[in-house]
């Protein structure tokens, strides 16, 4: 079965660190550009960073120089490390990747909330 799981959601405070894992079964998640997305009530859901094939990696502009995405090949997992957490980082946050096939995957989501 192909899979994508979240971890590592959870409630902190502003200036805070998460570290968020997407580990992968049934596919490579190497083998695509797997990405982490967001999403809070009523908005559209952002994409917050990707890492390509290559190590290539982009950010959203709000969350340069705070986030870093990674990637451990072994593990077959991809990681969001998260610093500086400000309010408006709170969201659902979903890890996605495509089978060979090009169909896309998502995680179920893990929460992340920013309050003091």
């Amino acid at each position: 079965q192909v899979q994508l799981v979240e971890a590592g959601g959870g409630l902190v405070q502003p200036g805070e660190s998460v570290r968020l894992s997407c580990a992968a079964s049934g596919l490579t998640i190497s083998s695509d550009t797997p990405s982490w997305y967001r999403q809070g009530p009523g908005k559209e859901r952002e994409l917050v960073a990707f890492i390509t094939y290559g190590g290539t990696r982009y950010y959203v502009d709000s969350v340069k120089g705070r986030f870093t995405i990674s990637r451990d090949n072994a593990k077959n997992t991809v990681y969001l490390q998260m610093n500086g957490l400000k309010p408006e980082d709170t969201d659902v946050y979903y890890c996605r990747t495509r089978t060979p096939f090009g169909e896309e995957i998502w995680g179920q989501g893990t929460q992340v909330t920013v309050s003091s």
